[in-house]
């Protein structure tokens, strides 16, 4: 059985998309060609690798091992590669970079030290849920990944980036916006303005208020704080965020800033990888710059 590291990485790609066409495409690769390579890779291997259907494909127990050990085969190439390339024209490569939408505000300030101190190291920043950012980084899909501590990391190996606090915005001429503070109980038979279900922090929110025995009032979910403020600014409802986004948009619209009084509403960032130690040296470089809390 031989699968070279193009059909290794093809079926990351596909298996991380659920997807074949979507997967090809991330790999560069004409569908017909990787289809041509997946079906010489169940050839090779005697088994089924994906299972397919009219939403998409998911690996099969065969696909997950397969998947498994592409991504450790991968990243250990690339480990070897960076290492070795210390010793040629110096330290050069790409960092795969996953973030929660909470660490994505704090991230640009870390990333523009880092690519102006490593100009020949570039970074694929993207955002996904905390959990899959979890689950791709587990999955050897990614390097590094940061999630809130909410979200379990199982056995990934973590370390501290950034705090993140949740607050409170309101109108500005709303009544809470005196407020020095606030409990979230307290808040529960407001209106609120939210954000998508799928979202992780929505899913926090919605955890804490069936803890209270009860339900957010939500009138409308968005998909950009943009959106949500200019919502609030309006009256249309509350909206509870990350305190570095309220801060940035205090100027833009006439919102008013409450803390949350509860100890949960305080989450702590953390920068992820299944072996720190196991990065390519260039990806160590970078938690270098990121876990500096």
């Amino acid at each position: 059985m031989r699968f070279d590291m193009t059909d290794l990485r093809l079926f990351l790609h596909i298996v991380e998309a659920h997807s074949i066409t979507q997967g090809s495409e991330r790999a560069g690769m004409a569908l017909a060609s990787a289809s041509a390579r997946i079906r010489g890779m169940e050839e090779m291997s005697g088994v089924p690798l994906l299972h397919r259907g009219a939403r998409g494909v998911r690996p099969t127990q065969a696909g997950e091992a397969l998947a498994h050990h592409a991504g450790i085969v991968l990243g250990q190439m690339e480990q070897m590669r960076g290492d070795l390339q210390i010793y040629a024209k110096g330290l050069r490569g790409q960092i795969r970079l996953l973030s929660g939408r909470a660490a994505m505000a704090h991230l640009p300030e870390a990333l523009r030290r880092f690519l102006v101190d490593h100009p020949t190291i570039d970074v694929d920043l993207e955002e996904r849920q905390s959990p899959d950012v979890v689950a791709a980084v587990a999955a050897g899909l990614a390097d590094l990944g940061i999630a809130a501590d909410t979200t379990d990391t199982g056995s990934l190996e973590t370390r501290p980036f950034k705090t993140d606090r949740l607050v409170l915005i309101t109108a500005r001429d709303h009544p809470l916006a005196e407020r020095t503070s606030v409990a979230f109980r307290d808040l529960l038979d407001e209106p609120f303005v939210g954000l998508p279900s799928d979202s992780a922090l929505q899913g926090h929110l919605a955890t804490h208020a069936a803890r209270e025995g009860r339900q957010f009032k939500l009138r409308i979910r968005l998909h950009s704080f943009g959106d949500i403020f200019a919502m609030v600014a309006s009256g249309i409802g509350l909206a509870i965020v990350p305190d570095i986004y309220a801060k940035r948009h205090q100027e833009e619209f006439p919102i008013g800033i409450v803390p949350l009084s509860d100890a949960w509403a305080l989450r702590h960032l953390l920068v992820c990888s299944r072996n720190f130690a196991g990065l390519p040296v260039h990806a160590r470089r970078l938690v270098e710059y990121l876990a500096v809390e």
